[in-house]
């Protein structure tokens, strides 16, 4: 696992005047530069010297987003009435409630 597979983002910083490059997997990192590139670059620099610091320390180093596993499956409390009007919602247009409710989670 190398420090390029975590999720990174680049966008413009009206309050800092430059861009500001984040990192899902490491929220409270960021790095600013007048240029994209310059951004991502100081940021996956960082996020590798951050890495083999939690290396050398012991301490647990996050999964990047990517190289994890998803079944597809996960569990959603949500109010019984809700349960109802979405249970309905499906019966009145002929499909599952799962495949309602996929939809509109894509959406």
């Amino acid at each position: 696992m190398t420090s390029d597979h975590y999720t990174y983002s680049v966008t413009w910083s009206v309050d800092d005047d430059e861009f500001v490059a984040t990192v899902a997997e490491f929220p409270l990192l960021s790095w600013l530069a007048p240029e994209p590139a310059a951004a991502l670059l100081g940021l996956r620099a960082l996020v590798a010297e951050v890495v083999d610091d939690l290396r050398a320390s012991g301490e647990a180093v996050p999964d990047p987003l990517a190289d994890r596993r998803y079944s597809g499956e996960f569990r959603l409390r949500i109010p019984p009435a809700l349960h109802r009007a979405l249970a309905i919602e499906a019966a009145e247009q002929g499909i599952s409630l799962n495949r309602l409710v996929s939809a509109k989670v894509a959406t």
